[in-house]
């Protein structure tokens, strides 16, 4: 079993590489708002992961050492979501909405396919 430090690193090697192709394709290609949005989102995405990482160590902490486990902060995270839609929607000729959405679910997306990679070479 992988521990989430492990899973984190792999993470942003996936995402880094992810961002380039978005940076690339923003300076090359002629549809600037839609990669734009894909950085967008794909930002606040991992900073998103980068929260629930963080809290479910703690929550892991509290548990072992048998103390009240507080919230994985899901409120901290819909409202980076929700910010990074409102970027996207106060600024539609720079950002694509709908890509910055699907900017948001892209570290959730590497994250499933590194758990198939890790299942189907073990």
């Amino acid at each position: 079993m992988q521990s989430m430090q492990e899973i984190f690193k792999q993470q942003k090697k996936g995402f880094f590489f992810l961002l380039a192709l978005f940076v690339l394709g923003w300076f090359l290609l002629d549809y600037r708002t839609i990669f734009a949005g894909l950085i967008l989102g794909s930002l606040f995405g991992m900073y998103n992961f980068w929260i629930l990482l963080r809290r479910m160590e703690r929550f892991d902490r509290s548990i072992t050492e048998e103390t009240r486990a507080k919230s994985l902060g899901m409120g901290l995270r819909f409202a980076s979501g929700v910010a990074a839609a409102a970027i996207a929607l106060v600024m539609p000729e720079e950002f694509d909405l709908i890509s910055t959405v699907i900017g948001l679910m892209i570290p959730y997306a590497l994250l499933f396919t590194g758990h198939l990679l890790f299942h189907w070479k073990h």
